[in-house]
């Protein structure tokens, strides 16, 4: 079924009233009927509002001026929701208003000019007042016979408190054939924070040289409002859209160590993020001061819904108020002291102080997922719930095989790459670095091999592939292991593609690069044969599990998806009308991103942050993932397609197809499919309204869109020659086709599948606090390792603290929101109003359904040996639809969590 947004309960958050929601309502049938989408080239007329009859409406536009105009009454009905107040003056006023009649002021503009003075024709203005239907206001509204079609209602909140306007509509003489419908879905800020009204456009799309004239003021007008003037500090109630660098991650006045370097900038490029105007540091005047709450424009907000669900508090301060709290019931243990204790937190739990404590309010409130009531009891504990993969499989995450799968089908299965070089030699300054020789030699992938065939032979044949995270975390091992409780290693993997199609990891290579006072060390690790060499192993899979639990945090998930497509969302606000087709085709892939990015820089990536807390770069975390992002993003290899020749796993046919280098590559066979039911959909969309490459050249709104997402968005690749040119229909399509995969299907396979296989955080370990025994050989770390290695792995692996902090926020981020909007399951209403629209998205809506079934099917093919098989985690992280909650499913249209 095809869903029509609607707006749930709303409700107050830090103070201020969160923002709407929309969920499953009417089915796109009660729309009202709409005329045929427009023809390129032409202005396309809106429906008459008429009292009486089309007949009679059309004869009034003709009337002459010198007869005397009749008039028509016309019924304006808002359905809208007073923000809740805890001001009992403010209240005691608006209420005074509703009695009164004077809640919102409505002013029609006509979509055509006057045919006498070429000008604007003169608005009509009326209050609309409370009916006795909640949430219903109305207004009855004397319209001249020849005003036209109303393009434009503009609305004035006489409250003292911001109103969510859900939609208007507009009736002639009481006749519903008539009904015109302005989608609002917006919040209304009071005429006391801001004496400017509100401007709402009809549900229909327009190209800018297709707007009906009467609105083309109007249009203009408003996206000025929407792009400020780049002064001052931003208020609450503002929907201003501006850029700036990321200067507000550090609070040095607070705390000199919590100083973080500016991102952005030919020193450290980075994407920009939505500017709030808050005063700089008095101790580094580069840096943005920190507040409570950070300015997000106001319709960017999480609905009151999605604020209870998800608990904002959590992320901005509740975990930091949690782990005080839980740490008398820890023991003052560092470490876990054997793995039953690691299960005991799914199994057992750890009891909690007694109910009304303080600690135990802290911990419920803050976490109510994982607080459990024992059975038969009134004792609560703090227990979580069973990771997919442990549940199906408690010993896969030991095994080599579910090591190499997940580099194919787990939470980051962006970064493994066919090698296509042989020897292996570092691009980093051997005077700097060392040698850059690997210790991968020929001669022990061939004996790991088991004589198969040569290295040469496998490069040949494309059996060899690479986790490679070697040059780019070396720069950084010296200054980790500055850090307190940390080290880290340059790491290199190499697997074999064996003939059932699944991938064996053949070595790990563990590099330290050079330092004034030690030599560089490497060593290669293989599986072995004897118990030593086994122990040595797992220890090494445990430090590139971690390298890639950080770099799929920071770069796959953070970086590619939330940090690069804010510049995307401040760009369409900027550049885009509300009426402009592109922006209606975009608006539901941008659903909350602004807010849960204003939330991580709160309390994820800043200084201190979670992700500082708990993940091996530390201090350093946003600052690789900076790196990372002047060295390698690039928007056109943000395509799927691109993305797998890029990476060797895939290959273009002459016929233009892809066929993939592992033929069982789960996040690639159904990521594809994805992929093209999207390009349809954005096809189809734009051969709608772009009738030609020259309308596409000739949308001045476009062009300017396209130019902002590239010299002001991503400011520092603004010279870059991969940039795609928005000339023609396909080109145009594939932008647009990049930007949609990356909000929904890019963004769902690395964050719906975090708790499932890193809430066993032995499986993907954020930061490993020891180094290898045989690093430095020393004889009591030596006699430790051969006389207890369970115990070096488990002192190696996080901290009580850091696990139980990261499965906590990992529970969180990998939860569907009940108001969740699934790609293909929500409509917006100007598709649903336009027929040829409508029925590309239900077509849309319906492949998305038969991949779901091409989904199961793979899953449950025994041919399939990377997504089926004894205790293995069905792959379903891009099936499209899924239920609230943790369920490792569920394609959402935006980044909203």
């Amino acid at each position: 079924m095809i869903h029509l947004k609607q707006p749930l309960v709303l409700s107050a958050q830090s103070g201020n009233v969160a923002s709407p929601l929309f969920a499953t309502a009417a089915a796109a049938g009660s729309q009202q009927r709409r005329a045929p989408g427009p023809r390129a080239g032409g202005r396309v007329r809106t429906r008459r509002i008429s009292c009486v009859s089309t007949e009679d409406a059309v004869g009034a536009s003709t009337t002459s001026v010198t007869t005397k105009e009749r008039n028509l009454t016309v019924t304006a009905t808002v359905t809208a929701q007073a923000a809740r107040t805890s001001v009992y003056v403010s209240r005691g006023l608006d209420d005074l208003g509703d009695l009164f009649g004077k809640t919102l002021l409505l002013e029609f503009v006509s979509s055509e000019l006057d045919p006498t003075t070429g000008r604007e024709r003169e608005r009509v203005k009326g209050f609309a007042h409370m009916t006795l239907e909640e949430g219903k206001y109305e207004a009855k509204m004397s319209v001249p016979a020849s005003f036209g079609p109303v393009g434009a209602v503009l609305v004035e909140n006489e409250h003292h408190r911001e109103m969510f306007i859900k939609d208007i509509e507009l009736v002639t003489g009481g006749d519903e054939s008539t009904v015109v419908r302005f989608d609002v879905a917006s919040w209304v800020h009071s005429k006391f924070d801001n004496p400017e009204p509100r401007v709402f456009f009809a549900v229909r799309s327009y190209l800018p040289s297709q707007t009906p004239p009467g609105i083309e003021a109007l249009r203009k007008k408003e996206l000025e409002t929407l792009r400020g003037d780049g002064q001052g500090e931003r208020k609450v109630h503002e929907r201003v859209y501006d850029y700036d660098t990321y200067n507000d991650l550090g609070d040095p006045d607070v705390n000199v160590q919590h100083r973080r370097p500016v991102l952005g900038g030919k020193e450290r490029p980075y994407p920009r993020r939505c500017r709030t105007g808050r005063p700089r540091t008095t101790f580094d005047p580069e840096t943005e001061k920190r507040s409570s709450s950070v300015y997000v424009p106001r319709d960017e907000q999480f609905s009151g819904i999605k604020g209870l669900t998800f608990s904002a508090t959590t992320l901005r301060s509740g975990l930091h108020a949690v782990l005080p709290a839980l740490a008398p019931l820890l023991n003052n243990s560092e470490h876990f002291p054997h793995f039953p204790s690691i299960d005991a937190l799914y199994d057992d739990g750890i009891p909690l102080p007694v109910d009304g404590s303080a600690s135990f309010n802290i911990v419920s409130d803050v976490i109510p997922r994982v607080v459990k009531m024992v059975e038969n009891t009134t004792e609560h504990v703090l227990r979580f719930e069973v990771p997919h993969m442990v549940e199906r499989d408690r010993f896969s995450w030991f095994r080599d095989e579910e090591f190499a799968r997940q580099t194919l089908a787990g939470c980051n299965p962006f970064c493994i790459r066919l090698l296509t070089e042989f020897p292996i030699v570092s691009k980093l300054d051997p005077a700097v670095y060392g040698p850059p020789e690997s210790a991968l030699t020929r001669e022990l992938l061939e004996k790991m091999m088991n004589g198969v065939m040569t290295v040469d032979e496998a490069l040949e044949s494309k059996r060899l592939f690479t986790l490679d995270y070697h040059d780019a975390f070396l720069p950084y091992v010296h200054k980790v292991r500055e850090l307190p409780e940390r080290t880290l290693y340059g790491s290199r993997t190499v697997f074999f593609l064996s003939d059932e199609g699944t991938l064996m990891p053949l070595a790990i290579e563990l590099t330290r690069p050079q330092s004034p006072t030690k030599p560089q060390w490497k060593r290669a690790f293989t599986s072995g044969n004897d118990a030593t060499e086994s122990w040595l192993w797992k220890l090494a899979k445990a430090h590139v599990l971690s390298h890639d639990t950080g770099y799929h945090q920071l770069v796959s998930h953070w970086l590619r998806t939330h940090a690069c497509v804010e510049p995307y969302i401040i760009a369409t606000n900027r550049q885009l009308s509300r009426m402009h087709p592109l922006y209606r085709l975009l608006h539901p892939h941008f659903r909350y991103t602004m807010e849960i990015n204003a939330l991580a820089r709160e309390a994820l990536v800043n200084a201190d942050g979670i992700i500082e807390d708990a993940f091996w770069p530390g201090k350093y975390s946003i600052e690789l993932s900076s790196v990372v992002y002047g060295a390698t993003w690039q928007f056109d290899t943000e395509a799927l397609p691109e993305d797998l020749v890029g990476r060797g796993l895939a290959m273009r046919r002459e016929d233009g197809e892809l066929e993939l280098t592992i033929k069982d590559y789960p996040y690639a066979n159904d990521g594809l499919q994805i992929w093209n039911c999207i390009k349809q959909w954005a096809t189809d969309y734009i051969n709608f309204y772009y009738k030609s490459d020259e309308d596409v050249t000739g949308d001045e709104e476009l062009q300017a869109w396209w130019e902002e997402v590239r010299t002001k968005g991503h400011a520092d690749k603004k010279d870059e020659p991969w940039w795609p040119v928005c000339d023609s229909r396909d080109s145009l399509i594939q932008i647009l086709n990049i930007i949609m995969w990356v909000t929904s299907g890019h963004h769902a396979a690395v964050n719906f599948g975090q708790y499932h296989y890193a809430g066993y955080f032995p499986n993907r370990p954020t930061v490993m606090r020891m180094n290898i025994p045989v690093e430095e050989n020393r004889d009591d770390e030596m006699k430790k390792f051969m006389a207890r290695p369970e115990e070096v792995l488990l002192q190696s692996l996080p901290s009580q603290m850091q696990a139980i902090k990261v499965m906590t926020t990992l529970d969180i981020l990998s939860a569907h929101s009940p108001d969740e909007e699934y790609m293909g399951e929500y409509g917006e209403p100007a598709w649903l109003d336009e027929p040829m629209v409508k029925a590309a998205f239900e077509k849309f809506s319906g492949r998305l359904k038969e991949v779901e079934g091409t989904i199961d099917e793979r899953n449950n093919n025994p041919e399939n040996k990377n997504r089926c098989g004894a205790g293995i985690v069905p792959y379903e992280l891009l099936k499209p639809s899924s239920e609230p909650g943790v369920t490792g499913r569920g394609v959402p249209y935006s980044i909203s969590i």
